[in-house]
């Protein structure tokens, strides 16, 4: 035991070489080291734009991660949380609460699905999705319990989730991972079919690989997956953690591809900013007994009165319509952009957007961008070689060609 202590003292006075590379700043003395970090504070934010504490404005193209659906601090989501705080909190979710059954019922009605589980975070939804189809599995398939991922695919950062996920090296980061996963490729029916074993239960998808580079499943694959999988009995997951709710110009992803999935889930746009997610399904696999799925804060009425909120704004056929214009619209500025400095080109579908960059300068793009002045821009860079887009669904069309005109600058200036 005391050389083990004198090991953990040794580790605290001298960190070791990959800590000592990161951004060991002063700024952020006491956080644990999970990414490198700007040296930048930010204070404030409304709509499509940060302040930091220098007082500096930044034109937000990554809204948290396709997190603030209404952009920053809207009016709707401050509203709904102070009248919600005032009332009820949490009672846990021993019990029923009006906002959970509002929201679960709103749900239930844009979509093809019948039941609902409230959760907090999209891991959190998906580890939920696994548990049901293998509960399914254990009583309808003689225990099948293995699920079919995708290469690049990513649905989370739990263990399960990480061994669900097709990120490059996340095999090998926190052995021995958990078991029970394949892997096939996106839009390549044979892989799928390949497999599939007797012990396959569900095949879990993103219709849209947004951190694997917003790489598009094919219409017709999809088509023919949902055809495959019925036929085996294979259950069909979509992970609509960052498509869902208005992202794509649809309440929902899976209603540009014809199809209907049996489970699905929800996270990021459907709080608008906090911590909520969903996990749906339809009524013969609602099969979870009472103690086998839970949580703390599940369904908890301040979550749910925001995501009520959200939901109930974004899923207007007259909002997902302002969507799809400016998707439109960032579509041709960015293909524009693409033409002018001979990229390879862009892609996307809604505003999940991402631009190729003719070699793996994304990061420096980034930074360039964000230095801009007066006004910063914030990109994200999934890939050496491309740059993500997920600005508020709320953008204006003044907006989106303010942030074509910033990006065509920091473009100049790295490739110049």
């Amino acid at each position: 035991m005391a050389a083990f202590h004198r090991l953990l003292q040794a580790m605290v006075h001298k960190p070791p070489a990959r800590l000592e590379r990161s951004a060991m700043t002063e700024l952020g003395r006491h956080l644990i080291t999970i990414t490198s970090r700007p040296e930048t504070v930010f204070v404030e934010g409304r709509g499509s734009f940060l302040v930091d504490e220098q007082g500096r404005r930044y034109l937000d193209l990554v809204q948290g991660w396709a997190v603030n659906c209404l952009g920053h601090s809207p009016a709707l989501i401050a509203q709904a949380l102070a009248d919600q705080a005032a009332r009820l909190i949490n009672p846990s979710p021993a019990f029923f609460n009006r906002p959970m059954l509002a929201l679960s019922e709103r749900l239930v009605a844009l979509s093809c699905f019948d039941r609902v589980f409230l959760a907090s975070s999209g891991a959190e939804a998906n580890e939920g999705a696994v548990k049901l189809a293998r509960r399914w599995g254990s009583r309808a398939r003689g225990g099948a319990f293995e699920i079919i991922g995708f290469e690049d695919g990513f649905h989370g950062r739990t263990l399960a989730m990480m061994s669900a996920s097709g990120k490059p090296g996340w095999d090998r980061l926190y052995p021995p991972m958990p078991g029970g996963f394949a892997k096939a490729r996106l839009n390549d029916i044979g892989s799928v079919e390949r497999a599939i074993t007797p012990q396959t239960v569900a095949l879990m998808m993103e219709l849209v690989q947004g951190e694997g580079g917003v790489q598009l499943a094919d219409p017709g694959f999809v088509r023919e997956l949902r055809a495959l999988t019925a036929e085996r009995q294979v259950l069909l997951i979509v992970d609509e953690v960052q498509t869902g709710i208005g992202r794509c110009g649809r309440a929902f992803a899976y209603e540009l591809f014809g199809i209907e999935p049996d489970v699905m889930t929800l996270a990021k746009g459907i709080g608008g900013g906090v911590p909520l997610a969903a996990l749906l399904c339809k009524e013969e696999l609602n099969c979870f007994e009472p103690g086998d799925q839970g949580g703390t804060y599940c369904g908890n009425p301040l979550m749910a009165a925001v995501g009520l909120a959200v939901v109930n704004e974004v899923c207007r056929d007259e909002f997902l319509h302002g969507v799809r214009q400016r998707a439109d619209q960032l579509s041709r500025g960015l293909q524009a952009l693409a033409k002018d400095h001979g990229l390879p080109g862009e892609r996307g579908a809604g505003l999940l957007r991402a631009l190729v960059l003719p070699s793996d300068i994304a990061h420096e793009v980034v930074a360039a961008a964000r230095d801009l002045t007066p006004v910063g821009l914030l990109l994200n860079a999934p890939r050496p070689h491309l740059l993500r887009f997920m600005p508020a669904l709320t953008i204006s069309e003044a907006e989106v060609d303010e942030g074509l005109q910033l990006l065509r600058t920091a473009l100049r200036q790295v490739m110049s």
